[in-house]
Parts: structure tokens; sequence; C-alpha cells
């Protein structure tokens, strides 16, 4: 994937996390500079980043700590660079763990 095409598909991916996770979820949501930042009233937060110099999507959680995701195009999803997870997938499961709500991301 070219820097364009990364950029392009980078910036929707987090622009549509924001947008579910604001209207499902009661936590602070910010999206500025390709850097989407979930903070609960805990205290809790996730940051999820695009890294245009190896074209992934990086998630930094409470739960799981650090993790890659590389665009998979026939799952048509950002997966794990290790263990092949989907990013959606994690987030889904990790935010209803800490909010007590259902969020889907499809």
């Amino acid at each position: 994937m070219d820097e364009r095409a990364f950029e392009t598909l980078a910036e929707e991916t987090l622009r549509g996390l924001m947008t579910r996770i604001e209207d499902a979820l009661d936590a602070d949501v910010d999206l500025r500079g390709g850097i989407l930042t979930i903070e609960f009233d805990d205290g809790r937060q996730y940051v999820v980043n695009k890294h245009a110099p190896n074209r992934q999507i990086w998630l930094s959680s409470p739960l799981s700590g650090a993790s890659h995701y590389a665009w998979d195009d026939a799952a048509r999803a950002w997966r794990s660079t290790r263990g092949g997870a989907i990013l959606a997938d994690v987030l889904a499961t990790e935010l209803a763990q800490i909010s007590g709500s259902d969020i889907r991301f499809d």
C-alpha cells in the first residue's frame, strides 16, 4: 500500500472508531493529528494511532498492552502483526470489559 492510500485508510478507520465509541460509551474520546485517545473516568486510557513509516495502526491498551496492526486486504481489516487478531474485535471486547456496554465496529 502506498503512503497516500495508507493515510486515507488510517484516517477513515480512526474517524470511524471515534464516532462509534462516542455514540456507544461514556468516555472522553478525542482524535487529533492521527491519534485517537479514549479515556475513562477511572483513568484508564487507550491510544490508537497511525504509524506511517510502517503503514500500521498501533494500539496502547490498559488491558492488553501495546500491539501493532497492518491492513489485511483479504479480511478488509487491520490485523495484528502478532497473533492475527482484528483491531476492531480487540477494541470491542476490551471496551465492553471496561465499560459494561456492548460496542460493535461493523
